[in-house]
């Protein structure tokens, strides 16, 4: 994480429990309790955007892929099925 200047606040309510492990961790990582819970928030949040739109593969994998995406359409009848019932949680 680059060294900018800290100006944004936030906030948090833990539970006991929660702040003791937090603060046993940020001991053991040798790091103020701040630091450790921002670097690990800002870890877990970069994580989760990059699993929204990076995905890696292979050589041969990329050219299946794009294999099975040139070819023609074909009917499904399955997947015709699935999308003619009502969603569940629409009930």
């Amino acid at each position: 994480m680059a060294t900018a200047t800290r100006s944004a606040r936030l906030g948090l309510r833990a539970t006991p429990q929660q702040e003791a492990i937090l603060r046993q961790a940020a001991e053991v990582a040798n790091k103020s309790m701040t630091e450790f819970i921002l670097d690990s928030a800002y870890r877990a949040a970069e994580q989760t955007l990059l699993d929204q739109r990076l995905f890696l593969v292979t050589g041969s994998q990329s050219e299946a892929l794009l294999s099975l995406l040139d070819r023609p359409v074909r009917d499904n009848p399955g997947l015709k099925d699935l999308f003619s019932r009502r969603a569940p949680w629409a009930e």
